[in-house]
């Protein structure tokens, strides 16, 4: 598009880009004229909701950022703890809902691309990944397809590249029909004194583009990721970005190379907003300017506008700062693993971006105002009219059939067996998984060291609709749980806040309490925020997706001599369950999946319980005492005993004293452990000094699970169970 192809730059085209009235006048009064059409896309982009966080940051202030662990908190590609022994680790989750949902393959695919590009720009090397997804009703339009094609897109690209998917979450719900979530974290570790920041410094210090042609695709994407899908939307989706994980491959090995070196001053990463975002948000961190010169920019087809060179989200593209004088070393390292490199613009010192193309100045714009100065909003909130209603005590039927009833959760989509899923994706590759996904927590060794990391993803958005605050600390809460399963101290979290529009008061409502309910849970738990993700609008044509409040946990195991596993292994264990039961239904997977029911209040969340069980946890993981340990959360007690009788194949004979429908009952801070018979006793005495109640339920053994309630039994065959659990993704899917 030539200057004279250019729209007409006015209000009207300003809102078309997804500013509002006031921003236009904002950007005109910055600037003391009507910006270019240039001008205008960059501003657009840079004071998007993806890119800004300009309806969430009021809040997002509510989080802790800073621990023992923690040496980068939120305002970096990723975050980064302190993992011991010299070692580093840099981690962050990052959504890609609109354009999976769009061409789920390619959306899916690329989300793994751009979240471990985040990770290797801090000079780390991605060791692992995990998969938060949220899709509709099975038999919704095009959902079979979306699955299908998001979880390809996933595993092709994980694969290639070479980087293990270890573990996640997928949920299935009606709220997520027309706008399906993709969430995506990655993990690296590097060593302590190689730790990259992304911060332009040094005036006349040459940027450097390497890696893939600018192409066309993206175009808008960081705007697109900023409003809601409706009928009129469709002609502005831009085309998806089309990944190429062996690029990628490349472009990780060319970097961290080159970062091995002092000839690189920071490296930044072209994600949404591509060469915009990366340009200024390096130049924003550094204080400082920069000079950029367009026709030096590689182009995949000719005929490129400034406007779709700067907003192209071509993937595979990395912007650097490298010191003056230095460049053809650099270039030669990038050159050595095929990949193209070139001298783009510099670092000025007037906190200015200059832009041209050709002869012609195309951009003159402030960084600051455009960045660290965004618009920031309080938008209104109001709870939702028919709350009360929703949160009535929903009657609470009794199962005719115990077994039955057990069965029939395990055979649904949400309980059943996601093996289908994750056997497409290589979760052993680079040797490093101890435990893989199925788990409470995946497990990684870190080499050359006694210790481990354990990683999980965690979030119920039925809870988090029926009380946002309570879900978020429940969201919390069941990851740290999940961390102490396998012995592991938290010590950093990542989240993924997806909502919908923020314009809506009750929208708005939700987030603001969501992070209030996780924000007092990680406050209690010690649990940092370092590093996360905003993502809204995830609604079509007015309807909103259920607050969605994603949270990646990562925990320190110190020693990996004796992990216990989430499955009971040996015949004779005793079985004991931590934790007391209030018989909580609001919310619950018993009724929702059985009854169709979504009412209630969501089980209370005691914080103060759930450290007092985290810590004993993680105390007899330590001990070597625990064979199993398994926490218990959606379908209650009854599916957590399930889940551990499937894996091994060994059942249980148990009873215990509540009134058979409580078997599902999802009240919060409980776990059910597995022990040597001789250390009933200590194990006992150690749940009585942290505080901890304890029920010893039975024995380990034999081929059924038997539990004995007041006046009902559940009996039945693990292979019967098994069955039910292992088909229920496929059957409903017609593989």
């Amino acid at each position: 598009m030539s200057a004279a192809q250019e729209p007409a730059v006015n209000q009207r085209l300003a809102v078309t880009m997804g500013l509002n009235k006031e921003e236009y006048v904002r950007i005109r009064e910055l600037l003391g004229r009507k910006p270019t059409y240039t001008e205008l896309g960059i501003t657009a982009a840079l004071w998007s909701e993806h890119c800004s966080y300009k309806s969430s940051k009021v809040y997002l202030q509510e989080f802790p950022t800073q621990g023992e662990h923690v040496l980068q908190g939120p305002g970096e590609n990723a975050g980064i703890v302190d993992i011991g022994n010299g070692w580093v680790a840099a981690f962050k989750m990052e959504s890609h809902n609109h354009p999976s949902f769009i061409e789920p393959y390619q959306g899916a695919a690329t989300g793994v691309g751009g979240i471990l590009r985040d990770v290797f720009t801090m000079g780390a090397r991605p060791i692992a990944c995990l998969d938060s997804l949220r899709f509709g009703a099975i038999d919704a339009p095009r959902m079979k397809h979306l699955i299908d094609g998001v979880v390809r897109g996933i595993g092709d690209y994980g694969n290639c590249v070479g980087i293990p998917t270890v573990g996640g979450e997928t949920g299935f719900h009606s709220g997520y029909d027309n706008n399906i979530l993709v969430n995506a974290f990655a993990l690296g570790v590097a060593r302590r004194e190689r730790i990259f920041n992304a911060v332009a410094s040094g005036p006349g210090n040459p940027l450097l583009y390497a890696g893939s042609r600018t192409g066309r695709d993206g175009i808008h994407g960081a705007t697109m990721a900023s409003e809601s899908f409706g009928a009129e939307s469709e002609s502005k989706r831009p085309t998806v970005q089309v990944g190429d994980p062996f690029t990628e491959k490349v472009l990780l090995e060319a970097c961290l190379a080159v970062m091995r070196t002092d000839a690189v001053v920071a490296v930044q990463d072209m994600g949404a907003a591509g060469l915009t975002s990366s340009a200024f948000e390096m130049a924003d961190r550094g204080g400082t300017g920069l000079r950029l010169d367009l026709d030096r920019v590689p182009l995949r087809e000719k005929g490129l506008s400034p406007y779709e060179i700067m907003l192209s989200e071509s993937q595979e593209r990395m912007l650097l700062v490298a010191r003056r004088g230095r460049e053809e070393e650099v270039a030669r390292i990038f050159e050595r693993w095929g990949l193209e490199v070139s001298e783009i613009g510099e670092v000025t010192e007037d906190g200015m971006a200059r832009i041209k193309a050709g002869r012609k100045e195309v951009a003159n714009l402030p960084i600051a105002p455009l960045g660290k100065n965004a618009p920031m909003y309080r938008r209104p909130v109001e709870a939702p009219k028919d709350l009360s209603k929703r949160q009535a005590p929903p009657e609470v039927p009794q199962p005719d059939d115990l077994a039955g009833t057990l069965e029939g959760l395990l055979g649904t989509p949400e309980l059943g067996d996601k093996s289908w899923i994750w056997r497409q994706y290589d979760h052993t590759v680079r040797t490093n998984t101890v435990i893989g996904p199925g788990g409470d927590a995946a497990v990684l060794l870190l080499k050359g060291t006694p210790s481990g990391l354990a990683l999980t993803s965690d979030v119920n958005p039925v809870y988090c609709s029926l009380d946002p605050s309570s879900g978020g600390s429940q969201a919390v809460a069941e990851a740290v749980r999940n961390l102490a399963c396998v012995g592991a101290e938290p010590i950093g979290l990542t989240d993924c806040l997806n909502f919908g529009n923020p314009e809506d008061p009750t929208i708005s409502w939700q987030f603001r309490e969501c992070v209030h309910g996780m924000a007092a849970a990680c406050e209690a738990l010690d649990v940092p925020v370092i590093s996360g993700n905003v993502s809204f609008y995830n609604e079509t044509e007015g309807k909103s997706i259920p607050p969605t409040p994603t949270v990646a946990m990562v925990g320190l195991i110190p020693d990996l001599a004796s992990l216990p596993v989430a499955h009971f292994t040996n015949s004779g264990d005793r079985v004991l369950l931590l934790g007391e039961d209030y018989g909580e239904f609001g919310g619950s997977a018993y009724l929702r999946l059985l009854h169709g029911v979504e009412q209630g209040r969501p089980p209370k969340v005691d914080l103060r319980a759930e450290e007092r069980l985290a810590d004993l946890l993680r105390f007899l993981a330590f001990e070597g005492i625990l064979r199993t340990a398994h926490d218990l959360s959606e379908g209650g007690l009854a599916i957590a005993l399930a889940e551990a009788t499937i894996d091994g194949g060994l059942g249980a004979d148990l009873a215990v004293d509540i009134d058979p429908v409580r078997l599902f009952s999802e009240t919060q801070a409980r776990a059910i452990v597995a022990v040597a018979p001789h250390d009933v006793e200590r194990i006992m005495e150690e749940a009585t000094e942290f505080e901890v109640p304890i029920t010893e339920l039975g024995s380990v053994g034999g081929d059924r699970l038997k539990v004995r309630c007041d006046g009902a039994t559940l009996d039945a065959q693990v292979e019967d169970l098994y069955r039910s659990w292992s088909t229920a993704l496929p059957r409903a899917l017609d593989f």
